[in-house]
């Protein structure tokens, strides 16, 4: 994956019940900083809001479990997804 194919970036800090995401577009301007809950329905509808920016990269702290969903509702709209390992976010 090249990271000029990228045109929204959407970190999700994934929880129980909600995450937070934080979307950047390729200049680095934040587009969105808000919390979404683990619903299918709204993870689209975040999604699919930033899919009108171009294209999408999903990247999340926790692959399994907790953030399976957002992972499985993000390759199904289409969008790139990502892992970012929590000892990496501390650096």
């Amino acid at each position: 994956m090249q990271t000029g194919d990228i045109d929204v970036w959407l970190g999700l800090d994934v929880g129980k019940s909600s995450h937070h995401a934080c979307a950047l577009d390729h200049d680095g301007n934040t587009i969105l900083d808000t919390p979404v809950d683990q619903d299918e329905k709204q993870l689209r509808r975040t999604i699919a809001k930033l899919q009108r920016r171009g294209t999408v990269l999903v990247i999340v702290d926790q692959p399994n479990t907790i953030g399976s969903l957002p992972l499985t509702v993000a390759r199904d709209m289409g969008a790139r997804t990502a892992y970012l390992p929590g000892g990496a976010m501390r650096k």
